[in-house]
């Protein structure tokens, strides 16, 4: 299975420049994400880079494949790079900068055909005291998108609900950054709300 990073957007709510060079405890969130997406063993990395985000495609100009798309939004590129790269296909979204291999590792293991978006419960964004863009309901709770996917051949979607505090973390607003800069400082390398791993 492939795997895409997501890194074109302008990434305006953040008001930073280009949002996956922000750094998190020192390291570009975009960087962040490949090490983790790489050390978890997809077949292909490729990023999808965008007019919008020129020094990011700069960045990683080397390190791995770039898919270069229109700039659109996030659903037109994604779609875009999705059609040049086939499915099934893991995406990610550059600004989850607490990614680490395991939570990709369990999602590849457990995917069994349709799409999957993997969310955590709403509570658990909101006692780390993050933003939260997105909900939906899942079986009575509230549950918010991580930014992790993975994108099937059909059109039916599956919600996997995790407790991993790490992908609870999506940096899209000063605040957030600041708690995943504190966060990254301190986490061990595996962690979730139900104690490390």
């Amino acid at each position: 299975m492939d795997a895409l990073v997501m890194c074109g957007g302008r990434g305006s709510r953040l008001d930073r420049g280009e949002k996956p060079l922000v750094a998190v405890d020192g390291v570009p969130m975009v960087d962040r994400v490949i090490d983790a997406v790489t050390a978890s063993g997809f077949d292909t990395v490729a990023a999808v880079t965008s007019p919008h985000a020129p020094d990011t495609a700069a960045h990683l100009d080397g390190r791995v494949p770039l898919i270069e798309t229109d700039g659109d939004g996030y659903v037109a590129d994604l779609t875009d790079a999705i059609d040049r790269v086939g499915t099934p296909v893991v995406t990610v979204a550059a600004d989850v900068p607490l990614l680490a291999p395991g939570p990709l590792d369990r999602l590849r293991e457990a995917y069994e055909g349709p799409s999957v978006t993997l969310c955590v419960p709403s509570a658990l964004k909101r006692q780390l005291g993050v933003s939260v863009d997105t909900e939906r309901d899942h079986e009575g709770v509230a549950v918010a998108p991580t930014g992790v996917n993975v994108v099937g051949a059909d059109d039916a979607e599956t919600v996997r609900v995790s407790h991993d505090a790490r992908l609870a973390v999506n940096v899209n607003r000063p605040d957030d950054l600041a708690i995943a800069d504190r966060l990254a400082a301190g986490l061990p390398r595996e962690v979730s709300s139900d104690g490390p791993r």
